[in-house]
């Protein structure tokens, strides 16, 4: 089982729609997955799950549970102000430690409205998991001006960009 996760708590998020892109390549090459869409965090998580409330919500702790169904992840990531979502490192550091993503293989994929394609965020995130034990895969995806990329359909308009997710998806499933 591979976990998804879409990296914003933004409704109706491109990066949901990318992980929704990313679950049909992955059932393409016949491999089970989920999707983990920070949407479905509590909207008081960091009060109430966090710190000395660590391992008590129940909702927190349904979403941190997706991670342990698999040794995989792959983590879909906006670019917000030159970095990857506060809200996506406030769920990192919820989950236990040194548990949580320790140990696990992370594909990256960046999404952005310029032309950097979420380079930033990207390695910025890749410093936390590393830290914190995860094996980032090398091949990261970025995906830039995802506003002309994105499709109403939730289709990718690139064909440079559909073959580099399905190359990511395979190395992901080789490692």
């Amino acid at each position: 089982m591979i976990t998804i996760l879409a990296g914003t708590n933004r409704p109706n998020s491109r990066a949901r729609r990318i992980a929704n892109y990313y679950r049909t390549v992955l059932t393409e090459l016949g491999t089970e997955s989920q999707i983990l869409d920070l949407t479905e965090l509590p909207a008081d998580f960091v009060a109430t799950a966090l710190y000395a409330n660590a391992g008590t919500h129940p909702e927190f702790n349904g979403l941190a549970a997706m991670l342990d169904a698999g040794n995989k992840l792959v983590i879909i990531i906006p670019e917000y102000n030159g970095s990857f979502p506060g809200v996506l490192k406030a769920f990192i550091d919820g989950l236990p430690y040194p548990g949580g993503i320790h140990g696990k293989k992370a594909a990256l994929v960046g999404i952005s409205s310029g032309g950097q394609g979420g380079l930033l965020a990207m390695t910025h995130l890749s410093d936390v998991l590393m830290y914190l034990g995860t094996s980032v895969l090398p091949q990261r995806v970025r995906l830039p001006f995802i506003n002309q990329d994105l499709n109403a359909e939730d289709g990718l308009n690139q064909d440079l960009s559909r073959q580099l997710l399905r190359e990511q998806a395979v190395a992901l499933l080789a490692s």
